[in-house]
């Protein structure tokens, strides 16, 4: 079995046999989910304690279906952020340790939260998103659907448009997508860009149309309102008029691409209405593959992490 570690903080430092060992899992997961019970004891009499510091319902909801439909107890500790502030990541870490928790499901605001828990617990840590850092669950996710849409990631050309430096969710997708073996092409605003963002294996576009020239794939972004300043980009037309996925842009792409987008989607900025409401625009796909994708997660972990050892 691939992997070995008790904790999942991200793909960055995965193997592609790694990552080809979960996306198998998850598939196996979807078969489960398609029964009529859609439970499976795999967690049974197991805890898992939600601890969003960042607010996300759809993450939250995925990583709690997940853990239900195998069987696991869920605490949700999201109506206690406040006085969860009150004390350290450790301290709060230790307090759900001593209480027997086998897994706990971290969103920070600061890149490396989930490794500075996993270090004073022995519960398993999984990463729903650090800082700027990675979102694994997500990429995943996103990495499950491309292989049911494509059949496969060697030699598949994919486009990642927008607010590179601040999406976590973009750059787990790099670090899969280049270990699998697509052909990875970045554009966005210079300022949103991540600084030598060459060394991640890309190639840098600065004309969006040149990103998705003949690609399988077109990723978008989430635009972050705060960055809408002087600092990063003075506006939204313009970026709209550069870097949006409307029907212009398509044209560039092969006749058959897709179009996903992490969520939740800001309908006429990141991707034009028209192209929302297509059929290459297949985000309902990747949130049906979100609880999946999560399961496999927590079974990995339960397998070779710690709480079955």
């Amino acid at each position: 079995m691939p992997l070995k570690s008790k904790d999942f903080f991200g793909l960055r430092d995965m193997t592609a046999d790694d990552i080809r060992y979960i996306l198998g899992t998850a598939e196996t997961m979807k078969y489960i989910m398609n029964q009529k019970s859609k439970k499976a004891p795999h967690l049974q009499g197991k805890s898992v304690i939600m601890l969003f510091y960042e607010q996300s319902a759809r993450a939250k909801l995925a990583y709690e279906l997940a853990a239900q439909h195998l069987s696991a107890n869920v605490i949700d500790m999201t109506n206690s952020v406040h006085s969860i502030e009150m004390e350290s990541l450790q301290d709060m870490g230790q307090l759900i340790d001593q209480m027997g928790a086998d897994f706990i499901i971290l969103r920070h605001p600061m890149a490396g939260a989930p490794k500075l828990l996993a270090d004073c617990v022995d519960a398993s840590v999984i990463n729903a998103g650090d800082g700027f850092n990675e979102n694994p669950g997500q990429s995943l996710l996103d990495l499950l659907t491309i292989k049911e849409q494509k059949g496969g990631f060697e030699g598949l050309k994919v486009a990642i448009i927008g607010d590179l430096m601040h999406s976590r969710v973009s750059k787990s997708n790099i670090w899969g997508l280049t270990k699998l073996g697509a052909e990875v092409s970045v554009s966005g605003p210079p300022t949103l860009l991540l600084p030598e963002i060459e060394k991640f294996g890309v190639k840098v576009c600065y004309d969006a149309g040149e990103a998705v020239n003949n690609a399988d794939v077109i990723l978008t972004t989430r635009m972050r309102m705060e960055t809408l300043d002087k600092f990063f980009l003075p506006s939204l037309d313009e970026y709209k008029r550069l870097f949006r996925v409307d029907e212009k842009l398509l044209k560039y792409a092969k006749k058959d691409a897709i179009v996903m987008h992490p969520g939740p989607i800001q309908r006429g900025i990141e991707i034009s209405p028209g192209v929302i409401d297509s059929k290459q625009c297949i985000i309902n796909d990747q949130i049906a593959n979100s609880v999946a994708v999560r399961m496999a997660m927590f079974y990995i972990l339960s397998q070779v992490g710690g709480v079955f050892k």
